[in-house]
């Protein structure tokens, strides 16, 4: 497998949630209070603020803009001027909780977890947002939940408790509801932790591993079957993109690296590409029922 190459150095605090969506590849960069685009067919990049930690965005079915999860709550935003709109808190601000990792389904339902800013409690959860657009508490109890992702036959349902190096896996039900929780994989690897995930078209997890500098790829039964090396430790999370959906985008983070590691690997933080043999899923929109 080549080593992914580095398609945009903007030496990213802590990038994460890329997404493919309109021929371009949508990231956020947590810390930077950053939302960015990046068009592989011109090299365009563009980088828009937020006005405060945005997590991840979404795009609207039907509408041209996106739900963005920031850590005062759910926004819209509007690409068009930059603007972000309050739609509402997902939790109480006293537990020092901000959203992380999201993923569509194919119904439309967008998944999304939360997890202490802090990185020291258990306060995190799992949601689904529904077309009403009422929150759905899934799963809780993690403090850095990740890697929320769905099989392609819509059955079965990802979600990775970062610091216990755990993916789980989970049944989904006609109404989007989970259960029958079970351990997917224990990625038993010194110094890394499973971040971000995405699952290809064959059902395979892609998922990228902080301090790693890799990303792992486990099949539906849990093993791990390739592993991709990268430029970068710090490897928050894989996505599909491109006109076959047959390029694999990674996100990478600064954040916590020394100034020695940072000497070693100067495009941490940076965003980069690799093209593989099997394909993504489609990138889903958001279903609302809007008025």
């Amino acid at each position: 497998m080549p080593t992914p190459t580095c398609v945009w150095d903007l030496k990213a605090t802590l990038g994460e949630g890329p997404i493919w969506h309109g021929d371009a590849l949508w990231f956020v960069d947590i810390k930077g209070h950053k939302v960015h685009r990046y068009d592989p067919a011109s090299g365009a990049q563009q980088s828009f603020s937020a006005p405060d930690q945005v997590t991840f965005v979404a795009p609207i079915a039907g509408e041209s803009g996106f739900i963005a999860g920031l850590k005062s709550g759910l926004h819209s935003f509007d690409p068009a001027t930059g603007d972000f709109t309050f739609l509402g808190e997902i939790e109480p601000p006293e537990l020092d909780n901000r959203p992380n990792d999201s993923t569509i389904d194919a119904e439309g339902r967008l998944w999304f977890g939360t997890m202490h800013d802090g990185e020291e409690a258990a306060s995190g959860a799992l949601y689904r947002l529904t077309a009403a657009g009422e929150t759905v508490k899934q799963d809780d109890g993690v403090c850095i939940t990740n890697g929320p992702c769905v099989s392609p036959d819509g059955k079965t349902f990802y979600h990775t408790d970062t610091l216990a190096k755990t993916i789980w896996a989970y049944d989904v039900d006609a109404d989007g509801d989970l259960a029958s929780k079970r351990v997917l994989a224990r990625i038993d690897i010194d110094n890394a932790w499973p971040d971000g995930s995405v699952v290809d078209s064959q059902g395979y997890l892609w998922t990228a591993l902080w301090g790693g500098a890799s990303v792992l790829r486990i099949s539906p039964e849990g093993e791990i079957v390739d592993r991709i090396a990268l430029p970068a430790p710090n490897v928050t999370k894989p996505c599909f993109g491109g006109p076959r959906l047959k390029t694999l985008y990674f996100t990478t983070a600064r954040k916590g690296l020394s100034d020695e590691t940072l000497a070693a690997h100067p495009e941490a933080g940076g965003l980069f590409a690799v093209d593989v043999d099997v394909a993504g899923q489609p990138q889903y929109e958001v279903r609302l029922d809007l008025p």
